[in-house]
């Protein structure tokens, strides 16, 4: 049986709607020696990032808390704070296609959601990137207290989507979010790029 057509649109931030030039980071790992990639690595440890994400600790918590693992790389905790807080001044970029996507879809009915695994800085993020009137709704983990791929995720976002999952097509970069999205009834695209926005505006018809 043909799903039906979807009337609500969640989109994912990271990796979709934000993007993050890489040299960035680098660049503060080369300024302080330490070895590349290891800002992220050490901020992305699960154990490290899941309390952010569900609402346990603060964003500047978990910042302090890649500062202390990255101490023993320095020598020094002010200079590894300092790396730390230049590395997130850095914000990401909106990539345009997607911004210029979703304002179409809303012109046409569409209801948007940003659907993210966020901290308690996301707020701040929107309105820094000039993206706080460009969707209907903000559903932030952090806020709801789970993530991206739980099923109670989705039902909440849907909630605030006001839509049923069956008509809400999630874009996201992640593939365990693509199958939480589905086993909760939504339909959900891998996003691979701004290639995708023509199949996504014929499945969303407009």
């Amino acid at each position: 049986m043909a799903r039906e057509r979807a009337t609500a649109l969640l989109v994912d931030f990271d990796g979709v709607l934000r993007r993050w030039d890489p040299a960035v980071a680098a660049e503060v790992e080369r300024e302080y020696g330490l070895s590349e990639g290891v800002l992220g690595e050490i901020a992305m440890q699960w154990e490290r990032l899941q309390p952010a994400l569900t609402g346990q600790v603060s964003h500047a918590d978990w910042m302090t808390s890649v500062a202390e693992a990255l101490t023993p790389s320095v020598g020094d905790g002010e200079r590894a704070r300092a790396a730390v807080t230049q590395w997130q001044r850095y914000r990401g970029e909106v990539d345009p296609d997607v911004l210029a996507f979703i304002r179409e879809a809303r012109a046409a009915g569409i209801r948007v959601g940003l659907g993210t695994n966020g901290t308690d800085l996301l707020d701040a993020d929107l309105a820094a990137l000039g993206l706080t009137d460009e969707l209907d709704v903000v559903v932030n983990s952090s806020v709801i207290g789970v993530h991206k791929p739980a099923k109670e995720y989705f039902q909440s976002a849907c909630e605030a989507l006001e839509t049923s999952p069956a008509r809400v097509l999630l874009v996201d970069d992640e593939d365990r979010a693509i199958s939480g999205a589905r086993v909760a009834g939504l339909s959900a695209h891998r996003w691979s790029g701004p290639g995708d926005l023509r199949y996504l505006r014929a499945a969303l018809a407009f």
